[in-house]
């Protein structure tokens, strides 16, 4: 701890690791087995979960980029086994938006990346180097976001799903989606990630076709939904699928 200032006030379990040039404000929360490398900065009404990895010029928890933020008290509520690269910057959440940012577990955030206010990451989330989230946003278990993107504020995306790099998301991204490029169309499902699920050939073609017969433009999407086999609606990926369509909010869908 040489060389770091460490506010009286801050909790920090007797087995984390705090190297030199390193910021630790008084309503700060670090449990067991943390690490911050060097010159990472800990501010504002952050709780820091079991295991977390934190390198050089991270800065967590400052005080969100919303010009309707007027110092109200929020919080930074971080999980066990995450990984925040150099340079990551995550927010704090506002009144507008619950006043909290939630990131659960074993995610790994990547040079430059940033999570801003209100933002809600499930586990397994990867964002690469240099991805951006606007305000409120969601990201459930196993999803990726590629390199250089940016996700618009109040943009939902499911689980298993995967952003391709340089890309801008400004719609809702179903579960097990692939998206490309920039303000376009899904071009599809995430195969890689439906493989590494343990999904067989014949279950990844039913889900694909389910996706092309509701995405079909010659009907509305609530119409292509009823006309769905209850079996085929009974299958677990596309009943996630349903249930993400039906809680979409006012971004709307990203479509075929």
């Amino acid at each position: 701890m040489d060389y770091s200032y460490i506010a009286d006030k801050a909790k920090i379990h007797s087995s984390a690791k705090i190297g030199p040039f390193c910021i630790i404000g008084p309503n700060v929360e670090i449990d067991e087995g943390c690490i911050l490398k060097s010159h990472v900065s800990i501010s504002g009404y952050t709780k820091i979960g079991k295991n977390n990895i934190f390198y050089p010029f991270s800065s967590i928890g400052s005080s969100p980029q919303d010009l309707k933020y007027n110092g109200e008290k929020s919080f930074l509520i971080i999980g066990s086994n995450n990984t925040f690269r150099e340079n990551v910057t995550v927010n704090p959440g506002t009144e507008g938006g619950g006043l909290n940012t939630k990131i659960k577990d074993n995610c790994l955030f990547m040079v430059g990346s940033h999570i801003a206010h209100d933002c809600i990451i499930g586990s397994n989330v990867i964002l690469a180097n240099n991805a951006t989230l606007a305000g409120h946003v969601e990201i459930d278990d196993n999803s990726i976001i590629g390199g250089n993107s940016a996700i618009h504020q109040f943009v939902k995306i499911g689980k298993n799903a995967m952003i391709g790099g340089m890309s801008g998301l400004e719609k809702n991204l179903i579960p097990y989606g692939l998206y490309i490029g920039i303000r376009s169309n899904m071009k599809g499902l995430n195969l890689i990630g439906l493989k590494r699920k343990g999904l067989d050939n014949n279950k990844i073609k039913i889900i694909n076709n389910f996706i092309e017969n509701i995405f079909n433009k010659n009907d509305s999407i609530e119409n292509n939904l009823n006309k769905v086999d209850s079996k085929i609606q009974s299958i677990q990926e596309i009943k996630e699928i349903i249930k993400f369509i039906e809680m979409s909010n006012k971004r709307g869908l990203v479509t075929l």
